[in-house]
């Protein structure tokens, strides 16, 4: 009687390809697409600044921010439109493109409600990056993945690091004029990790040469972080941004959500 252990097994009956046969082909889903609400913008887009906020405190604040201007959307076909409201709102599972009124300069928000698969992150921002719109500058606002981190982290205490582009870190080098997106934020630890949209974002903005800061926080959610964020921004880059709007409104919502 032969080794079954090392004897050859019979070939099989089938050929590789034929083993395809009993598996359902897996279905191609659409690429996402831009709209816009004006049926023919001036294409591309350039604003001075680019802001898109994934993080959930960054898309709270940005939320009751008064002066903005809803001018897009980016779709994604596998995200179904059921359950969103007629109004923009935090339940939402969306992708909103507004425009942020600057006296001097147009600045535009991507606020990402929605989640984004991995193999999908490079397609979505090679179309909010480069494309139909061309920023002079990219900052994206996403949290820290504990899972990611090298280090310990606290509940308790709130944490912001960045991570930057060549080109703009040869401007702060080169002590450029223009000011240089969270200057004195200390540097992502060395060892951590920054996977999904936010790197992809980031990766893209490298390949396009255009300046731009990964901002990442701690904790994911809660008021201790959001009055960081919107500090950052108060202090580092748009001072006047109005959010009188977030105020009861939000801690009762915060409260729902967080406790």
């Amino acid at each position: 009687m032969g080794d079954v252990l090392t004897e050859i097994p019979p070939p099989s009956r089938f050929f590789q390809e034929d083993l395809s046969n009993f598996t359902p082909p897996v279905p191609l889903i659409p690429s996402p697409f831009l709209v816009f609400s004006n049926p023919k913008p001036e294409e591309p887009l350039r604003p001075s600044l680019l802001i898109i906020a994934i993080s959930r405190p960054s898309l709270h604040l940005f939320h009751h921010v008064t002066a903005k201007t809803l001018v897009g959307s980016l779709i994604l076909p596998e995200i179904p439109f059921s359950g969103n409201s007629v109004e923009p709102s935090l339940g939402d599972k969306s992708c909103n493109i507004y425009s942020i009124n600057d006296a001097a300069s147009l600045v535009l928000l991507v606020s990402v409600q929605c989640p984004i698969a991995a193999e999908r992150s490079h397609m979505v921002a090679k179309l909010l990056i480069g494309e139909k719109i061309i920023p002079e500058r990219v900052l994206i606002l996403d949290s820290i993945q504990s899972k990611s981190f090298r280090g310990k982290l606290s509940p308790d205490e709130t944490y912001a690091y960045k991570l930057e582009t060549s080109c703009e870190r040869k401007a702060l080098a080169d002590g450029c004029r223009d000011p240089v997106l969270l200057k004195d934020l200390e540097y992502f630890p060395s060892g951590s990790v920054v996977d999904g949209l936010a790197a992809a974002l980031l990766a893209r903005c490298e390949i396009k040469h255009i300046k731009g800061t990964l901002s990442v926080s701690w904790p994911e959610h809660g008021p201790s972080v959001v009055a960081m964020v919107k500090s950052l921004l108060h202090t580092k880059m748009l001072p006047g941004l109005d959010t009188s709007q977030y105020g009861d409104q939000e801690d009762k919502y915060q409260q729902r959500l967080y406790t």
